[in-house]
């Protein structure tokens, strides 16, 4: 039953993540605003959201505030910042030190290349925390044990980075 339940839940994530992403546009027009707008062009992100808040998560999954995973940080300087936005979102804004894995792009391979240790520290975020909680339980479905989901970076009130 419980390999069932993973199934189910690693199903979800799955078809969550590429509903996400099913209305993207990788090219930019003049003319398009921001980068946010058109990444999102065609995804209804207040729908995703409902889906996503009826996901039954991993009984493991855990939500945290910016301030605890701060503290967390603080406390384990080996912890990873995971950001799981797109390479746009990424360059114009995040947290300082973190690593990127879109949730695209989130699989066993990539996960493993950047996170080896299935026990490491692992706070996860992304713009609103859609993205955060879909990847959280994907990791925690591919056997990592201390991942926290700590929302959006718009609640991160600490330093971060900036490409310019």
């Amino acid at each position: 039953m419980a390999l069932i339940n993973h199934f189910i839940l690693t199903a979800i994530c799955l078809i969550a993540t590429v509903a996400i992403f099913a209305g993207c546009d990788n090219k930019r027009d003049a003319n398009a605003g921001s980068s946010q707008q058109q990444l999102l062009k065609g995804v209804n992100i207040d729908s995703m959201a409902q889906v996503v808040d009826t996901m039954t998560p991993a009984a493991n999954y855990r939500k945290i505030s910016a301030k605890e995973a701060k503290e967390m940080r603080d406390a384990n300087t080996a912890a990873v910042l995971l950001d799981v936005r797109t390479e746009a979102e990424f360059r114009e804004r995040r947290v300082a030190g973190a690593v990127l894995i879109p949730v695209g792009d989130l699989n066993v391979r990539t996960a493993s290349a950047a996170i080896p240790d299935k026990d490491a520290l692992i706070l996860v975020y992304c713009r609103r925390g859609i993205r955060s909680k879909i990847a959280a339980n994907m990791l925690l479905s591919m056997g990592y044990t201390n991942v926290y989901d700590f929302g959006g970076i718009g609640e991160w009130r600490y330093e971060t980075e900036r490409n310019f």
